[in-house]
């Protein structure tokens, strides 16, 4: 990377847009490389916790950190103090990471080196909120960052550069954002340095080959053990964290189940004939049955209304019916 960016020093006065902490990566590096960041914009401050105090995102605590200039509004597509504010700057670029809204069309047209994104993904493959989180459900061996130039549409704008990164068998979403964040900050500083010298030029997407990734909900973590076999509810317990997990139903109350392995398959004659979501004990040990006659074993769960148990632990407390059944 050093070397690819010899020469390549031209400062840029840019605004930077982000919230969470995967953007903080990005934001220090930029700072790092010699740009003059003129102001931070992130989302408001959000209750946090069981107490719901007012907590700043990370990117505004890296923000104040640093000493940079920052602003939080609201609204940004309608705010004229905010449009007056970005045109008075009059940046060369506006860096995007993980700001959470949609850039109107007057952003996209101010800077001069246009609005630049980092998605973590390979797009156009999984565009939308959360393509980390997806790609590790769909059990991917490998993912990536890519830069893009903002345009009108979601995640559809013109290829910058990319990076491969590849996704462990055990990795899960929470593991990969960390990698993917300290990756993409290098990428950016080296995508932001190639447009300033005119070293870069934007690739159009394959606009037929764009799959989506869009906003978890709740009901994404229901176990489905008829539909999916135990591999796959294993990677959507993986990508899924820390929320919504992966939860089922046992005797009419939620079970969450923390931890979870893929297992061989069991031995017992009536195993074979297990209906999906049966569930089996052998030697201490507690088994679900699911598709396609694979079995996922439950090593750590919580009952609705009781603590968090190893599955050792929850046998004792809890007996098994016989032929008991989750869903």
């Amino acid at each position: 990377m050093v070397d690819r960016l010899a020469g390549l020093r031209h400062p840029v006065k840019l605004v930077f847009c982000g919230t969470p902490g995967f953007a903080v990566p990005t934001l220090k590096a930029l700072l790092a490389a010699g740009h003059e960041i003129a102001l931070v914009v992130s989302q408001p401050d959000q209750p946090a916790g069981r107490s719901r105090q007012l907590t700043a995102p990370a990117v505004k605590q890296a923000a104040l950190a640093a000493g940079l200039p920052i602003t939080q509004p609201e609204n940004i597509r309608t705010n004229a103090e905010f449009h007056a504010r970005l045109e008075a700057i009059a940046p060369e670029a506006i860096v995007v990471v993980a700001y959470g809204r949609i850039i109107p069309s007057w952003m996209l047209d101010l800077p001069s080196l246009g609005c630049i994104n980092l998605h973590a993904s390979l797009l156009p493959k999984y565009r939308g909120a959360a393509p980390i989180q997806w790609a590790v459900a769909r059990g991917d061996a490998f993912t990536g960052n890519t830069t893009m130039l903002l345009d009108d549409g979601l995640d559809t704008g013109p290829i910058l550069l990319q990076q491969t990164v590849e996704i462990a068998p055990e990795q899960t979403a929470v593991e990969l954002f960390d990698v993917l964040a300290k990756a993409g900050a290098p990428l950016m500083v080296e995508t932001l340095a190639g447009l300033a010298n005119g070293t870069i030029q934007a690739q159009p997407q394959n606009q037929s080959s764009a799959t989506f990734a869009p906003l978890l909900d709740r009901e994404d973590g229901r176990m489905d053990f008829a539909a999916r076999t135990a591999t796959e509810l294993k990677n959507r317990w993986r990508g899924f964290q820390p929320w919504p997990g992966a939860f089922t139903m046992l005797n009419g109350k939620k079970l969450i189940v923390h931890r979870l392995e893929a297992a061989a398959a069991l031995h017992s004659a009536e195993s074979v004939l297990a209906e999906p979501g049966q569930l089996r004990v052998e030697n201490h040990r507690l088994f679900a049955a699911c598709a396609e006659n694979t079995w996922l074993e439950l090593l750590e769960l919580q009952l609705e209304g009781r603590k968090r148990l190893t599955a050792t632990e929850f046998l004792r407390g809890s007996p098994l019916a016989a032929n008991a059944r989750l869903g």
